[in-house]
């Protein structure tokens, strides 16, 4: 049996930690999506650039593998520096993240998403209005995939991003972290996960490798309580 999850968002999500810098896990029970067909967990389990790396899925699924006794497969459509204009449904990032998870549904089953996106979206006038932009893509995920009532969990932008010189819209990112809790409170189903106290890559833009490691089991517990809410499925 596996037990599938959709991961999608920008250059957090897909990974950036150093693989070199990896903490080591099982991957006896971990399996990514490559061609329609489940392979054993290899770095970088999410390649959308030639300089990905270690992602905080991994530490997610081993823990998740771990407790539930149970295959993990992971379905790795995030994208870096994309925005929320460019997952918006009918776009070819959502159109290959719903066809990529429905090719994974007929050999595993979805049990959720795993999101972490809003960097592109720090500009002031983007994210005064992050929550209802982006709840018009996760109700269309949970639509077309079926899974409204399964876990659909966020992260929180890195506080490093206040010291990150790349750009200065990046120093607004607490406005899309309050919509992304805005999402969550609003919504049924949907969790959201703490970036406090994760450091970043010297870029201080991307969380690091230990990071990451952490991030994923703050993914992993937060997942655990939204599905553990009356009126979540197994």
């Amino acid at each position: 049996m596996i037990h599938s999850f959709l991961l999608i968002g920008q250059s957090n999500m897909a990974g950036l930690g150093k693989i070199e810098d990896a903490i080591p896990v099982d991957k006896t029970h971990i399996k990514i999506l490559r061609n329609g067909r489940w392979q054993r967990m290899f770095r970088p389990i999410n390649p959308d650039r030639s300089f990905a790396g270690v992602n905080l899925a991994e530490s997610f699924a081993e823990a998740y593998a771990a407790k539930h006794g149970v295959d993990v497969g992971l379905i790795c459509c995030a994208d870096g520096n994309t925005s929320l204009e460019l997952w918006q449904e009918g776009g070819v990032l959502y159109d290959n993240a719903v066809g990529q998870a429905k090719l994974a549904a007929r050999s595993s089953t979805l049990m959720g998403v795993l999101w972490h996106q809003g960097e592109a979206d720090c500009p002031v006038e983007l994210a005064a209005t992050y929550c209802p932009r982006f709840e018009k893509i996760m109700h269309a995920f949970r639509r077309d995939l079926g899974l409204e009532d399964k876990p659909f969990i966020l992260g929180e932008l890195g506080e490093f991003l206040s010291e990150c010189v790349l750009s200065e819209t990046l120093k607004n990112y607490p406005v899309v972290n309050e919509h992304l809790h805005r999402v969550a409170a609003q919504n049924p189903h949907t969790g959201i996960v703490s970036s406090k106290g994760l450091t970043a890559n010297s870029d201080n833009l991307h969380f690091n490798s230990a990071s990451l490691y952490e991030f994923g089991l703050r993914y992993f517990a937060e997942y655990e309580r939204v599905r553990n809410q009356e009126g979540s499925t197994e």
